[in-house]
């Protein structure tokens, strides 16, 4: 007989506890952050194949390139990305905390400005006439976290902190759960919009063994998805891909783990009229 672990409901005083922790250690890294200039963002040196920032201020990197008010849009956009953050982060830190997951990798919570304008140019080019308003508009994981438990707490743990965001007003624009797949990427990824901001932001449910396959498939996957990449070639990329997948075990419940939904906060009771 298969016995599943009681949900036990977050108290007051938990969730007090874990926002003032979250929010103590957000402002410490707010604090200890250089200031971005509000004109412009500096962007890391690249690392491989240099990238190109032209005279005339636009942007080139392994054949895909924005012209300059693209790339200055862009820019603006990082910098609203990097206001609205500090409103996000202390939040999920708040649900990681109560979820008893460990939070990956969260110094690299903001996608680098030459990751973001990649991403943004391969987009317009795969969809010729699209604003690059448009594909920022879409974009999800410009701002993004990774929780993670193992495989005996996944489903319990995905399902307490999704339901945390959510109750805490932020709603989701997208959940891909791939657990269920024969082949490739397992996991569950996230899409959020902030309550106040409307920032989108993304927030990846992983096992350790799903996280290291995502780690080494990464390369392969930023191969197969350059336009230049034959057919062929990207068939034999994801080969390799499915194949590391496929040794990642599915922990039970993980496919059956659905969006939370938004929980509407009940009334408060109207005090009796005194005379």
């Amino acid at each position: 007989m298969t016995h599943h672990r009681a949900s036990r409901p977050v108290t007051r005083a938990a969730l007090a506890t874990a926002l003032a922790v979250a929010l103590g250690t957000g402002a410490a890294h707010a604090a200890n952050a250089a200031p971005v200039p509000p004109s412009r963002v500096t962007a890391p040196a690249p690392s491989g194949q240099a990238r190109l920032t032209a005279s005339d201020g636009g942007w080139s990197q392994d054949g895909l390139h924005l012209d300059a008010d693209d790339n200055q849009k862009v820019d603006a956009y990082l910098v609203r990305t990097r206001r609205t953050e500090r409103s996000i982060s202390p939040q999920v830190r708040a649900a990681a905390l109560l979820s008893h997951a460990q939070l990956v990798g969260f110094d690299q919570r903001l996608k680098s400005a030459d990751s973001l304008k990649r991403k943004v140019a391969t987009t317009m080019q795969e969809a010729p006439g699209q604003s690059v308003e448009t594909s920022l508009a879409a974009l999800n994981d410009a701002v993004r976290y990774t929780l993670q438990w193992p495989t005996g707490q996944y489903t319990h743990g995905v399902t307490v902190a999704a339901g945390l965001l959510a109750s805490w007003g932020n709603d989701t624009n997208r959940w891909s759960n791939t657990w269920g797949r024969t082949k490739g990427y397992k996991a569950v990824n996230s899409g959020w919009n902030a309550p106040r901001s409307g920032q989108r932001f993304e927030v990846q449910f992983h096992t350790p063994e799903s996280k290291a396959a995502q780690l080494e498939t990464h390369k392969i996957y930023e191969e197969q998805r350059l336009p230049g990449t034959p057919p062929e070639r990207r068939r034999e990329l994801q080969a390799q891909q499915d194949a590391i997948f496929a040794a990642v075990p599915v922990p039970v419940g993980a496919v059956d783990l659905i969006a939370p939904t938004r929980r509407t906060p009940e009334p408060v009771p109207a005090r009796a009229a005194t005379s």
